[in-house]
């Protein structure tokens, strides 16, 4: 709640959590806007600018329960990314000084409203329309709409998924021109349609959640003004489970994890940035192309239950192993740093040390670990770092959904002054012998055998999110951290002069606080950290390693971390 009255210039905000967002820091706000459309219990961006409110310069006096006070300065600091750097999240009392505006700037803000008003009616005037051209009653709705059952891995998440811990991930794209909305829209549009692993909503059932068709216009493509990874809101999103957003020349696809894996993810990017490329670039050819490339793949196969075999095995550990702890950033932010480098340089350091890039990263990654956060002592708990296992070619598979397995590579830390190649000999050992397709199909044919149980199965979806929530809770907290290698991106060489390059991010998880991933495009492999921890030891002793190796990095971040 807002307090205020012209005759005063403190405002009082009380007992609320209140990000400020974006537009708070782009000056461009409307008079009198209130607390987003995302208002459930967790408003995402106020406009504290134009109009009769005030004009927000500096946060001051903000105190949390009497602990004391901190000062704070909103800029426009767009370090790294659409997202604001500086986000406030208070419980208590928050004051705020505000200075008097000019009437020119308050018909300015006026006048920014209204064409902001006009474009949000056009849009949603042409959402209309879309569902309209699209001829399909009500009635005919229900009585054409698929349902599909949930793979075995995607079950998980919605039982899990919650606002802090959101099972969202990122892909981006970086194009050699600035985005246009509107196109990418258009382009959206027309791809969203022919991708049935993508065009559905989910549904509550009364054993299991499902899939059903969506039949309602593709969600909107908006200006990007959260951070990374934040969590979809199915209502505020025509039901839909992923979002897309742009920012200059950044295309990002959030995908919730219900929906499909990178790979999954990957495949829908893919078309939709050629789609947005061929309005955008209409002198060129590009081939020829209209339709999807041959690299796409439609597949909506279930792969867990193609290819599982019966099993009693157990499936995945509980012992738990290292969690890195620390001061957190403010609830809802999330620190990105990315690390660039040449492909080459990478694959010549591991060609010397006969070993793969994601064996040479994850011992990076547990050396780094072990350096910064043990301080090289000894633990009785091991270091172990998750990495997912794409499934596809061990099984000829080519779904668009979930199709992997997570290993994990483990260093027993009870060892004073281990060695960077100590490390690196026991995790590549450790993640060879778990990496077999006897191992593989072990893993994932114990869950998929649990799903089959009659019993199981009849058990009331209540109680069956309990047990999965038990479950993870334990097998979550084996792992330190995660470090996933979407791999190579792929594009036809009609369009490589229009891409830039690729990366990605993952949201964090129960006791994993920092996670990394890892692609590549071209001759660039980029590895990105997301945390929600203050310190950035462990990152920098990540990239100083690859450094004394010979590997060059050029570091990014979106700057929460410079204040």
């Amino acid at each position: 709640m807002i307090i205020g009255s012209r005759g005063c210039d403190r405002k009082i905000i009380v007992f609320i959590a209140v990000p400020f967002g974006i537009y708070a820091v782009e000056r461009n706000g409307l008079n009198g806007k209130n607390i987003s459309n995302q208002c459930f219990l967790r408003p995402s961006g106020i406009d504290f600018t134009g109009g009769n409110i005030f004009n927000i310069i500096f946060i001051f006096d903000i105190i949390v329960f009497g602990a004391g006070v901190r000062w704070w300065s909103i800029m426009d600091d767009y370090i790294f990314g659409g997202w604001s750097s500086k986000t406030a999240f208070v419980t208590g009392v928050l004051q705020v000084r505000s200075n008097s505006m000019s009437e020119r700037d308050r018909n300015r803000g006026k006048e920014r409203w209204k064409q902001e008003k006009r474009k949000r009616k056009k849009r949603r005037k042409n959402r209309q329309q879309l569902e309209k051209q699209q001829n399909v009653s009500r009635r005919k709705k229900r009585e054409v709409a698929a349902w599909e059952r949930l793979d075995n891995t995607a079950n998980l998440f919605p039982a899990i998924a919650t606002q802090n811990m959101t099972n969202v991930y990122r892909i981006s794209v970086t194009l050699s021109d600035h985005v246009e909305r509107d196109l990418l829209q258009q382009a959206l549009d027309e791809v969203l349609p022919v991708f049935d692993t993508f065009r559905v909503r989910m549904r509550k059932g009364l054993f299991w959640n499902y899939f059903e068709t969506n039949y309602k216009a593709p969600p909107l493509v908006e200006l990007e003004d959260k951070y990374p990874c934040s969590y979809i809101e199915p209502y505020e999103n025509n039901g839909y489970l992923f979002r897309v957003s742009y920012y200059r020349n950044r295309i990002n696809l959030e995908v919730f994890h219900v929906l499909a894996d990178g790979m999954g993810a990957v495949n829908f990017l893919r078309e939709l940035t050629y789609c947005y490329l061929r309005l955008a670039h209409p002198e060129t050819d590009f081939g020829g192309q209209k339709g999807l490339s041959d690299l796409t793949s439609l597949s909506t196969e279930d792969s867990y239950v193609k290819n599982y075999k019966k099993s009693h095995n157990k499936g995945y550990k509980t012992a738990r192993a290292v969690e890195v702890k620390g001061e957190h950033l403010p609830t809802g932010e999330l620190g990105v740093i990315h690390g660039s480098m040449s492909l080459s340089a990478v694959k010549q350091v591991c060609h010397q040390r006969d070993v793969s890039i994601n064996e040479y990263m994850t011992a990076v990654f547990i050396y780094s670990i072990y350096k910064e956060y043990l301080k090289e002592s000894p633990s009785s708990r091991p270091i172990a770092v998750a990495v997912p296992v794409n499934l596809r070619p061990y099984f000829e598979s080519v779904t668009t959904r979930n199709f992997f397995v997570m290993v994990s590579a483990v260093y027993a830390a009870d060892r004073t002054g281990e060695s960077f190649d100590r490390i690196l000999e026991l995790v590549t050992m450790s993640l060879r012998e778990q990496i077999t397709k006897e191992h593989l199909e072990e893993l994932f044919s114990y869950n998929v055998s649990n799903q089959k149980n009659i019993f199981l199965r009849s058990v009331p979806m209540f109680i069956k999110v309990l047990a999965m929530r038990f479950v993870y809770r334990s097998s979550a907290r084996a792992n330190t951290s995660t470090l996933t290698n979407i791999g190579a991106f792929q594009v036809q060489k009609e369009y490589e002069s229009f891409i830039e390059k690729f990366h990605g991010m993952i949201a964090m998880s129960t006791g994993q606080h920092i996670k990394a991933l890892l692609c590549s495009y071209r001759d660039e492999l980029v590895l990105n950290f997301s945390s929600t921890l203050r310190d950035v030891s462990i990152q920098r002793r990540f990239f100083r390693k690859l450094v004394e190796d010979g590997i060059e990095v050029t570091i990014e971040s979106n700057g929460v971390y410079y204040e």
